[in-house]
């Protein structure tokens, strides 16, 4: 559970005591947004929009056993926190590559599906993150924050419908999964990932190394 921060003297030393101890926590986030999802609630009611709603996050969350996984929403945008101890314990799918493999179909059945009526189609962005912490500003909430929550945040901005967006740290991940599973390197997805794409994001001091995985 996420540390709860709050104190009410801005110069507590027990607050900078805390901050001081508390330990990174690496993991996997995913900012997953429907397409279209304002649209739909001018040209339709509830009972529409609603259902579509329902239907694609059932796809997206449910059906990949990612209901736990969810840290916040946002609108039709939500943000998802796997930590790496939480991943291998997993006892299937427990692999980057897998998390990526769930993504993709969820995303592919979407847009193929025979009735076009039933679901909204999507677009995520995935980071591997190192510096992010497992705390809280919001008594019982658990939540992360970090400089590599926002830099999945910043990834968002170069997705599109039907575009899953993964940053070189995460791609690295993933091939080295294969590489341990004894795989090529086009495995799967893996065969229709772009090459590296560099983007000088805003707040971001350094460069940023992302692929672009388009389901079509």
């Amino acid at each position: 559970m996420a540390q709860y921060i709050h104190f009410k003297d801005p110069k507590s030393e027990e607050l900078i005591r805390i901050l001081g101890t508390i330990p990174r926590c690496p993991g996997t986030c995913f900012f997953m947004d429907i397409n279209r999802s304002t649209d739909i609630k001018y040209q339709g009611g509830l009972t529409d929009w609603g259902r579509k709603l329902n239907n694609t996050f059932n796809n997206l969350l449910y059906a990949n056993h990612f209901q736990n996984n969810i840290v916040k929403g946002i609108g039709d945008e939500m943000m998802l926190f796997i930590t790496d101890e939480e991943l291998k314990e997993k006892k299937s799918n427990n692999s980057y590559f897998a998390l990526l493999e769930d993504i993709y179909a969820s995303l592919f059945l979407i847009r193929h599906h025979p009735d076009s009526d039933l679901f909204l189609n999507c677009k995520v962005a995935i980071h591997y993150c190192t510096e992010v912490y497992n705390i809280t500003f919001f008594e019982g909430a658990d939540d992360y924050y970090g400089s590599d929550i926002d830099l999945t945040a910043r990834l968002m901005t170069k997705c599109i419908e039907n575009r899953i967006v993964l940053s070189e740290k995460f791609y690295t991940k993933v091939r080295n999964d294969l590489i341990d599973l004894g795989l090529p390197a086009t495995s799967g997805c893996m065969q229709g990932i772009s090459d590296r794409f560099i983007e000088n994001f805003k707040g971001v001091p350094n460069n940023t190394e992302f692929r672009i995985l388009d389901v079509k």
